[in-house]
């Protein structure tokens, strides 16, 4: 995370909010991969009972393990979003027109 350039004052507690959010959205993403990955696992009765109770388990499930991954660290999603997300905050500071960082596979 970038940080210079911004006082500490004014950094501390509106970080720790970005970072929370930044964390929820890369738990949502991990979210998204997880659920399409528990969709492809066979659940016929054969396997694991299939019916109704396990198809909301999974989705349960796969809540709580992407959660417990983004908030262990994850994927690094959330360290790229804060620095998007400091560096469009500190644009908007500097000049009335924010240019928006453009990084990664969007260049």
């Amino acid at each position: 995370m970038n940080v210079s350039g911004l006082s500490n004052t004014a950094v501390a507690p509106h970080t720790d909010k970005l970072r929370a959010q930044a964390t929820e959205l890369e738990g949502v993403f991990i979210n998204t991969l997880l659920k399409e990955m528990f969709s492809s696992i066979k659940t016929d009765s054969a396997s694991f009972g299939g019916g109704f109770g396990e198809e909301t388990w999974r989705g349960m499930q796969s809540e709580q393990l992407a959660d417990s991954i983004a908030q262990s660290g994850g994927l690094g999603l959330a360290d790229q979003i804060m620095d998007g997300l400091l560096q469009i905050q500190e644009a908007s500071r500097n000049t009335s027109q924010v240019q928006v960082p453009v990084n990664g596979a969007y260049r």
